[in-house]
């Protein structure tokens, strides 16, 4: 088989990654009710928050060669809505392996058990058995998706990348990467529709990150000082409480 050289000319030695996460969705109705994840469309405040990610790009003359989603519609409609915003005209790819940590059914979770469910992906190094929402695990999770990075890595026909994925999925990218460990910190937060700058060289360690969850519409975060698993248990206890009282009616 014939080898094809890459068209694509890097005038540095390294080549430079944006890697976002999805805008904001509603994953609990006002009552705190579960809404099914797999098909969640981006709300108002998700809209506004691509097409400011899309306007940066534009601001900053930023170009594409590649655009890779996990599929979701929620990672496709945020990179449609960047592409569209920053005038840009690329095939979106998806990366199915890149997929979001996959939760288990909130309902089976014991009520002294769902803080620890919701938080415990997002804890310091992350122990490889910790189950999210009682679902799948870190090690599983990592399983697939660190293999998806080093096929992206190897793959030599683009220069500058926009993937767009989840939060669970960014911070193993992200602590995969500038660790050259496989491992999950949970620290790195990741805000809705977020922006983090990497370059990488040939070599495994060389690895700058420039950037991290940089948020379109609200670069200091004056007003918050709780992370996206910690909000999110505080919509759906909402919705537990109010089942636990219809319950002992």
């Amino acid at each position: 088989m014939p080898v094809v050289e890459s068209t694509i000319a890097s005038t540095t030695a390294r080549r430079r990654i944006y890697l976002m996460r999805h805008g904001s969705v509603s994953y609990f109705t006002a009552d705190g009710k579960p809404v099914q994840p797999e098909t969640v469309p981006l709300n108002k405040l998700g809209i506004e928050q691509a097409r400011a990610a899309g306007k940066l790009f534009a601001e900053h003359a930023v170009k594409f060669d590649r655009v890779f989603t996990s599929g979701l519609a929620r990672t496709e409609q945020t990179a449609r809505l960047v592409l569209e915003t920053a005038g840009q005209r690329v095939t979106l790819e998806q990366r199915p392996q890149l997929q979001e940590i996959r939760g288990g059914r909130l309902a089976d979770i014991a009520e002294q058990d769902l803080l620890h469910a919701f938080t415990a992906a997002t804890d310091g190094v992350v122990n490889e058995a910790a189950q999210f929402l009682g679902g799948e695990s870190v090690g599983r999770m990592l399983d697939r998706v660190l293999p998806e990075v080093e096929a992206i890595r190897a793959d030599k026909f683009w220069d500058t990348l926009l993937l767009v994925l989840h939060g669970g999925v960014n911070r193993a990218i992200l602590s995969y990467l500038v660790t050259g460990q496989r491992q999950l910190l949970g620290a790195f937060e990741q805000s809705p529709a977020c922006i983090n700058v990497l370059d990488l060289g040939e070599a495994k360690a060389d690895v700058v990150l420039r950037a991290l969850n940089l948020s379109p519409l609200d670069w200091l975060q004056p007003g918050n000082r709780s992370t996206t698993m910690e909000t999110l248990f505080d919509q759906y206890k909402k919705y537990r409480k109010k089942i636990g009282e219809q319950a002992n009616v």
